[in-house]
Parts: structure tokens; C-alpha cells; sequence
């Protein structure tokens, strides 16, 4: 008799034991798909192991078998198990996570056989590129690859940069380039191909991490600190981990870059784990000022004004030189608060209990995190007063501001206002750059919040060789300091110091365990109760920190709960969190485990 042990895509802990029949044991394989009775319903399974015991007295047949050869070779199996362990999630849901959406739902595709490579003892050393040309280093090192022979796995925080990528791959290498992102017309025709390739060269976002390449040589991850490589939806995984995975098990070597280095890899430079190569601007740095609005002449802070005197003044000499001003306010919108005047009721989302933001351009009110939108009203919807009054400082309101102050400037061409997300654009160049409500962005419950802020401040000031002024009230913090005296290492050594005495990532891992539902008092009492079941049990291998609403504490229609963690081993820790969340019993609640939270 054989029996297959299958995972299924479903956050269900495995594997499970199948017959396979007689007819079937010549075409089954591991790695295969197979569709299989799992409650009642058929449903796609994968195929993990094949055995001639089982310790199960009534087992079910495997219906059929959908591959000729594996969706996963050796290697993937490998890969996808250990995310699994790694990100608390089911194997199965693992694998939905690596596969396009044809395969997960059990459509067939031209297959052949393809390499299995089993675990590697030593890898090349990985390597981290800090600068903003960064390009030429790329082609170097994809060119080493194919003259090996291996294939290269290259993904881009965006499709934009997709595509400039695989421009300057074929132009400079003259090489085909498959690009593979999810959603994506002929998204499986696409996996095949690459699949059947001895070698390629794949350009991809986030979930091209799983591309079936053959011959694994090279992984390069562009903008590597980008929060877009962390998956949204489970498992919660994030490429640069899972490219270091892979990189482990087919002895590929890992090409890091930005124009700054992350937390985690100045971590790793500093325990000799990843070599460092620097690529020298092209630009003068600029001069940086900090204006502490705290310290602001009397009339000034009476007034309100959102732009100092200095920074008023700036912007006039630019104007007067010909020259091109860049505004940047981490906003988009009018107003980011709407309220009655009368009885002080702010506008929030109906489904996800945030203020609603005015925009008006098309004169509505927009939700920024759902795609809840209404037109503004003229009168409150809760009282029936006449009188709406509009709050906080957006990308609109700057530009209307603007425009009052400088008539004889042309708004989005003398003077342009952005987010932070501008400083992507590296082919814009300005005279004058003024960075506005910054503190936001700094004072954010989030540990990682400096790190974000000298992120986004370091790429902006790269736009201009002149000045760059930032209005904060805390002009002493060390993000603002190592940005006036051009010294990455001032932040990065005393946020890491910080750290280190808050035993925060990368002394320790976060783990967030998250409940939702849509009922409110049903999901706080079963966080609540989870929260104090967990506190009882003594262990070394996880400490529970908080218990709090969510950030939002409402979500598209979900009420949101999370309790934060910390532990000094993931694997361990997920150990223990799956054995305890199965003895709770958490009826029309989803809980979900966020390892590593960006």
C-alpha cells in the first residue's frame, strides 16, 4: 500500500495521510498537485511525502493526480517549510503563497523536469551595495552569473522599476528577461517558461522570490529596506528573508543595495556576515538646515503659519534665481481631519473608524486605507449644523498655501509639493528642497519609526545639491543630526545602541499575533482571554509585551486586536504560539501571527 502525505492551502496544520491507488502510484510523485475529499469538498493538495505506513485506520483515496512532473522540486519544498516555520503559518498556505493563482486552483501547465537541489553547506557571501547608481554594480554581478551558467532572481519595490530593470539587463547584457509579479497576464504560461529555463534571468516584485529558475546563481534585492517586500496578507513573509533562505539552501549569493543601509544589514556588517561596496555620489551634498519650531519668534508661533519665516525667505531668493523648489509633506489630501463645528464630530470611515481626508480635487471625502469615498457634506450628519470645519495640513492645502503666498509662482512646476515617495524619482533634481510636519513620521508608536523618517530624508536630500531645509520640533534627534553632518553611521550606531537596551530587532525578534472579527466585544474578550491564557504559561522562548486595539483598531468592516511579542528564537516561539492557539476555540474570529512587523 502508499500513502501520500498532503498540505493544503489552508491555515491547517499537516500533513495529512491519503491512499494512493493502485492506478495512480506510477504517476504520482513528490512536489505534485493532487485533488483530494478534505471536509466534504474537493480541493487541491501537495504532495510532501510518499509512504508505505500510516497510523490513520480510515484513510481517503486520493481523487486524482494533476501534474505530470512536480510543481515543486526539492529545493522549493525546502524553502516553503521552512517559511512555514519561520512566519507560523501552515506548510500548505506556504506554498499558495509561491504558486500563481491557476496552480493554486488546480489548472494544468506544461511542465518538464527540472533540478533539485539539496541543502548547501557554504554560500557566498552576500553583499550589500549603498549608493544611488547602483545599476552598473547590478550588471556586474548578473554578468558573473550567466557566464557561470545560473540563473538570477532580481526583484524591485515597484512594476515602474520593473521594467527599467529589465531594459537595462537587455540593453546592457543582451538577454531576455522574464518579469514575473502577481496578477499578471499569463502569470502561470509565464512560470512555466520559467521553469523549463536551464538558466534566465528573472525581474520581479516582492512574490518573484519563488521563481521556479533553474540553476539558482545570483538573488539581487533593489531598495532592500522597502516595507513593500513585506507580505500584507499570510503568511507574513518578507523577500529579503526568504531570499537569504534560498540563498542557503541552492548556494546562491545575495546582492542587497539602497541608497542607506538598513537596521538589519549594518547589523549583519557589523558581525562580518556581508561585505559593504559603496558607490560614490554624483552630487555635492547639500547644505541642511533643521528649523526647530519650537524656537520660532513669538509672532511666528502666534500665527500659525505652516512655513517659517526662514523657509518663506528660502523659497523667495529660489524664485528670484530661476531656481526649482521641491515641498515635501507626508500627506496627500486638503484636510486630514473633517469636523462639525457645532458639535466637534470628526468624519471617520464607516468601515475602518479613521478621519476621513479632504481632497478637493472632485470635492469628496476619501478613506486612505479602504476605497470608502463621499462627496463633502454641506451640513453634519450628526447634528444638522451648517458650519464643517477643516483641520491638519495635506499635499492640497500646501499648494493652495503656496499659491496665496507666491502669486507669481507656477504651482507644480516652480514650486512642486510631494510625498516622501518622491525621492524614487532620482532623474529630478531641485535648488531648494523644504520638508514639512516631519514629527509625524518621528513620533510614530513604532520602533522602527527613526529608521523610516532617516529612510525617506536620506533619499529626498539626494534630490538636490543646494539646500534643504526641515521644520521639526525635536531638531536635536540624532535622525536630523546625522543628516546635517553627512554621517549615516552617527544614526545607525545610536539607533542600534537604542536597541539594544529596548532588546528590539536585530537583539531580538517581534512577533504580533492578530485577532479580528466583526464583532468588537467578541474579539477584545477572546484577545483578552488569549492574552491572560498565555501569561500563565511560563517559557523562555517567548515574552508577551502588550495588548492593545490594532493600528487601525478598525479595518474594512474588522474590529482588530493584537497582542506583541518578542522572542530570541522564531522557530521556537511558533512552536509554542500553534500549540496554544489550537486548544483556544475562537468562533467567527480570524487570528493571524505577523513574525518580524515592519
Amino acid at each position: 500500500m502508499l500513502y501520500a502525505n498532503v498540505v493544503l492551502g489552508l491555515p491547517i496544520e499537516g500533513p495529512f495521510d491519503y491512499l494512493v491507488s493502485v492506478d495512480l502510484e506510477s504517476k504520482i510523485n513528490i512536489g505534485v498537485r493532487v485533488w483530494v475529499n478534505f471536509r466534504n469538498k474537493k480541493v487541491v493538495a501537495y504532495v510532501v511525502e510518499l509512504n508505505n505506513k500510516t497510523k490513520i485506520k480510515q484513510v481517503k483515496e486520493i481523487l486524482s493526480v494533476i501534474d505530470t512532473y512536480p510543481v515543486l522540486n526539492e529545493s522549493l519544498l525546502l524553502l516553503t517549510k521552512r517559511l512555514a516555520q519561520y512566519y507560523c503559518c501552515s506548510w500548505g498556505e506556504a506554498i499558495d503563497a509561491a504558486l500563481p493563482d491557476e496552480l493554486r486552483k488546480g489548472s494544468k501547465v506544461d511542465l518538464v523536469s527540472s533540478d533539485s537541489v539539496l541543502p548547501q553547506d557554504d554560500c557566498p557571501r552576500s553583499l550589500f551595495v549603498q549608493g544611488f547608481d547602483r545599476m552598473p554594480v547590478y550588471l556586474r554581478e548578473i554578468k558573473k552569473s550567466l557566464v557561470e551558467k545560473k540563473s538570477v532572481i532580481f526583484l524591485c519595490s515597484n512594476i515602474v522599476m520593473v521594467k527599467k530593470v529589465e531594459e537595462a539587463v537587455r540593453d546592457s547584457l543582451g538577454v531576455g528577461v522574464f518579469i514575473a509579479y502577481r496578477k499578471q497576464p499569463d502569470e502561470a504560461e509565464v512560470w512555466s517558461k520559467i521553469k523549463q529555463a536551464d538558466n534566465c534571468v528573472v525581474v520581479g516584485t516582492r512574490s518573484g522570490i519563488f521563481s521556479p529558475v533553474n540553476n539558482l546563481g545570483l538573488i539581487i534585492i533593489d531598495q532592500e529596506d522597502d516595507q513593500v517586500y513585506k507580505q500584507e496578507q499570510v503568511p507574513h513573509y518578507h523577500a529579503r528573508e526568504v531570499a537569504l533562505m534560498r540563498a542557503q539552501i541552492q548556494g546562491a549569493k545575495v546582492v542587497l543595495g539602497s541608497h542607506c543601509l538598513s537596521l538589519e544589514s549594518y547589523y549583519s556588517l557589523q558581525k562580518d556576515k556581508l561585505d559593504l561596496e559603496v558607490i560614490p555620489a554624483k552630487l555635492t551634498y547639500p547644505q541642511v538646515k533643521v528649523i526647530d519650531v519650537r524656537r520660532l519668534a513669538y509672532a511666528e508661533r502666534k500665527n500659525r503659519s505652516m512655513f517659517s519665516k526662514f523657509l518663506v525667505d528660502a523659497i523667495q531668493i529660489a524664485l528670484l534665481e530661476k531656481g526649482k523648489i521641491l515641498l515635501v509633506i507626508n500627506r496627500k489630501g486638503f484636510a486630514t481631519t473633517v469636523a462639525c463645528h457645532n458639535c466637534g464630530v470628526a468624519l471617520k470611515c464607516p468601515r475602518c473608524n479613521i478621519n476621513l481626508v479632504l481632497h478637493f480635487d472632485g470635492n469628496e471625502l476619501k478613506c486612505h486605507h479602504c476605497n470608502f469615498k463621499m462627496p463633502l457634506p454641506k451640513i453634519c450628519p450628526n447634528c444638522s449644523a451648517g458650519y464643517i470645519k477643516y483641520f491638519g495640513l495635506g499635499t492640497e492645502k500646501v499648494e493652495s498655501e503656496l499659491a496665496r503666498i507666491f502669486p507669481q509662482a507656477r504651482i507644480g512646476q516652480d514650486i512642486v509639493v510631494a510625498t516622501g515617495a518622491v525621492f524614487s524619482q532620482q532623474e529630478l533634481n531641485f535648488d531648494l528642497i523644504g520638508v514639512m510636519v516631519i514629527d509625524d513620521s518621528l513620533n510614530r508608536v513604532d520602533y522602527r519609526a527613526a529608521e523610516k523618517t532617516f529612510f525617506m530624508l536620506s533619499g529626498i536630500i539626494n534630490l538636490t545639491s543646494k539646500k534643504v531645509i526641515i521644520q521639526s520640533s525635536n531638531s536635536g534627534h540624532h535622525c536630523f543630526q546625522a543628516l546635517i553632518k553627512n554621517d549615516p553611521q552617527l544614526f545607525l550606531k545610536e539607533e542600534l545602541k537604542q536597541r539594544r537596551q529596548m532588546n528590539f530587532v536585530p537583539f531580538s525578534h517581534m512577533i504580533l499575533l492578530k485577532m479580528r472579527g466583526r464583532d468588537l466585544d467578541k474579539v477584545k474578550k477572546s484577545a483578552q482571554s488569549l492574552f491572560q491564557r498565555l501569561s500563565e504559561i511560563k517559557t523562555n522562548s517567548l515574552k508577551l509585551l502588550s495588548l492593545n486595539p490594532g493600528q487601525p483598531a478598525k479595518l474594512r468592516g474588522n474590529f482588530y486586536y493584537q497582542i506583541l511579542m518578542r522572542t530570541p528564537n522564531v522557530e521556537r516561539a511558533n512552536r509554542f504560539i500553534k500549540l496554544h492557539l489550537k486548544d483556544g476555540h475562537y468562533s467567527g474570529i480570524i487570528v493571524t501571527v505577523d513574525v518580524d512587523p515592519v
